[in-house]
């Protein structure tokens, strides 16, 4: 549920002529993450067990949300998100 919210995050603060290769430069850091990430896990888990290898593979995914969040900007005015609720709680007239 969140890839395609993050794929339309990074489409939307991309400059259009950058556009494209922005989202296939988080698609590598995305899917690497994936192969990287079960690596360093299993080894992890075969030095210091199960446990460790969960907060070893935790705090990086932490980390990146705490940067997201605190780098992260809503591009929408808050009058435009006013308009679009609007607009989709708005039922149609028969």
């Amino acid at each position: 549920m969140v890839y395609p919210t993050l794929l339309a995050a990074i489409g939307d603060v991309a400059p259009p002529t950058w556009r494209a290769s922005s989202v296939g430069v988080y698609r590598l850091w995305r899917d690497m993450g994936y192969a990287v990430g079960a690596l360093l896990a299993g080894v992890v888990a075969d030095a210091f067990g199960l446990s460790a290898a969960t907060l070893t593979i935790a705090c990086p995914t932490f980390a990146s949300g705490v940067l997201v969040a605190a780098r992260m900007r809503e591009t929408l005015s808050p009058d435009d998100v006013s308009g679009q609720l609007d607009r989709a709680l708005a039922t149609p007239e028969t």
